[in-house]
């Protein structure tokens, strides 16, 4: 069955991986004018794909518009966890507060990520559909996280020097499992092309490693079922994804 014109909705990744490129494509054609393949586009931004059909991306894809995400995510949070905030579940443990407020420091540093491998220069277009997913994907689910701990009536962050104490560790550790340092990042930033996609592979993948960790133990020991629940679905949905980054610079 043709999928209607425009329509990204349901689109496999392999899919949004070559919608990224026929876009590349023509953002290479417009900056050489009457070159071969050059089509315009019509008055609504859309152009043609192979087959003829116009190709939009959704505008979450575009790495200037996924801070407006972000910043939309949160202020979403923060109303739904406003209109909740009577409905505290008492029943959460340390692992419940401690995996919330940890975690979204973690996949604050995995957006950051993201977003600066987005603007990098002559980058996989595959990669940066991942990149483009992972920023999306995990911004959602830092507002979730704040609407929860909301709803436990636990800070929003960690308040203290310490992290990671919840998963049974004696004294706090330097960083979290996988978070990068400002100097990896700095590199990550200076690089281009198929430097910066390596980088960004193993940046990831070390991340995701690290919270793949924090999410398996908080599935197994936290108290709170949607806690359990998503904890669950974040160790899964990164295992997935450390298999398509590894697939894309094989």
């Amino acid at each position: 069955m043709n999928r209607p014109s425009g329509d990204t909705s349901d689109l496999s990744l392999d899919e949004l991986v070559r919608l990224q490129e026929v876009e590349d494509s023509h953002s290479a054609d417009a900056d050489h004018p009457g070159g071969p393949g050059h089509d315009d586009p019509d008055e609504h931004g859309e152009h043609g794909d192979d087959d003829g059909r116009a190709v939009v991306l959704p505008w979450w894809q575009h790495p200037l518009n996924i801070v407006t995400l972000i910043v939309a995510a949160s202020l979403m949070a923060g109303i739904v966890g406003w209109m909740v905030g009577d409905s505290n579940q008492s029943n959460a443990n340390d692992v419940d507060i401690g995996f919330l407020q940890d975690m979204r420091e973690h996949h604050e540093q995995a957006v950051a990520m993201g977003l600066i491998f987005n603007s990098l220069d002559d980058t996989n277009p595959g990669l940066r559909a991942v990149s483009n997913s992972i920023v999306f994907g995990q911004s959602i689910e830092i507002g979730r996280m704040i609407q929860m701990l909301r709803e436990i009536g636990a800070d929003e962050a960690n308040q203290t020097d310490s992290s990671m104490l919840w998963m049974g560790m004696s004294a706090a550790v330097g960083r979290m499992p996988g978070m990068a340092s400002d100097a990896e990042l700095d590199d990550l930033a200076s690089s281009s092309g198929a430097d910066a996609d390596r980088l960004f592979v193993e940046l990831m993948e070390a991340h995701h490693i690290g919270g793949i960790d924090m999410a398996e133990f908080a599935a197994a020991n936290a108290n709170v079922d949607e806690v359990t629940a998503m904890a669950a679905s974040m160790a899964e949905g990164q295992r997935d994804e450390i298999g398509e980054l590894r697939r894309l610079v094989d």
